[in-house]
Formats: C-alpha cells, structure tokens, sequence
C-alpha cells in the first residue's frame, strides 16, 4: 500500500511510508518507491507523493502546489517518450534525501537523450515531500548509446544501479 488516510480531527491526512526520521535503509526505500511512481508515468498517482503546497524547481520551472506538479508531469511525459529512471541514494539527514539521478528519453523527432540529475527533497512528517529542488542537464545520445532498456515501467531488480552502470 502505497498511501492511507487518517483521519485527525475533521481533516484526513495521508500518509506515504516510510516516514521521517530516516535511516539508510528507509531513506533507500523512499528512493526506490520515487523512481517507481516516475516511472510509472502516472501524474496523478505520481502528484500524491507531494504535499498539497509542494515547493520544487525543476530546471527553470516553478512549481507551487501538488495540482501544478500534477500538470508539470503530464506534460513532461509527453515531450519525454520512453521515459526511463534511476534514481541512487546520495544523502540524507532526518526529513531530507539528496538523490542522483539519470533517464533516458526520446522526443517527437525519435532524439534519444540521456538527462543526469541532482535533487534536494524535504518531507513532512507524514512522509509527503514538501520540496523538491532539482538541477538536470541534457545529454544526446545515439539509440545505441542507451542503457536503460527494460520494458516501460517500474525497472527490474536484477537491473544495474547508476553506479553499476558507471553513471
């Protein structure tokens, strides 16, 4: 189960474990289950991992609530074809994880391009990420250049990290 609501006093509140403080190992998990919902594709789905006033900036995009993330992401995900992610741990404190990152894509032209990534997340204490500060460059790359080749979706296990993959 990804979410659950509560109830707290005439209000419900959504919890998306695990929740903050982090150790290693939930801060790996929190990861995991982010590049699982990107590559799900699914904006609506993806959005209710955010807080309702969620922060980000995405490259030179500004982000004000969990309704705009919802329509920055479909729209990403239809310039950004074939969309695959991995994300890795890089850091983390009690509410915040720092991540790397790259996907691989095409554009409307069949451009394949491979985009590196840093962010900054802080969550709330009910597991919702409040802000997301995300930094990203654009590589193009030749079809054959690509190593992300598992079937649309959330990547195998068994599918080399970033590191493993030299990234």
């Amino acid at each position: 189960k990804i979410y659950k609501p509560l109830c707290s006093s005439n209000a419900i509140m959504i919890t998306r474990p695990p929740l903050p403080p982090f150790t290693e190992e939930t801060a790996t998990q929190k990861v995991r289950l982010a590049e699982d919902g990107w590559n799900s594709r699914d904006a609506s789905k993806v959005a209710l991992a955010y807080t309702v006033d969620t922060k980000w900036r995405n490259r030179s995009t500004f982000v004000n609530s969990r309704e705009e993330a919802q329509a920055f992401l479909e729209q990403k995900w239809i310039k950004e074809q074939d969309y695959r992610l991995i994300k890795e741990l890089w850091a983390f404190t009690e509410n915040r994880i720092a991540v790397r990152y790259a996907y691989e894509w095409k554009d409307n032209n069949a451009n394949w391009f491979r985009s590196y990534g840093n962010e900054n997340w802080e969550f709330d204490e009910n597991g919702l990420m409040m802000n997301r500060f995300a930094s990203i460059n654009d590589l193009a790359i030749e079809e054959e250049d690509r190593k992300f080749h598992w079937p649309q979706g959330r990547r195998p296990d068994d599918h080399p990290g970033l590191s493993e993959l030299g990234l």
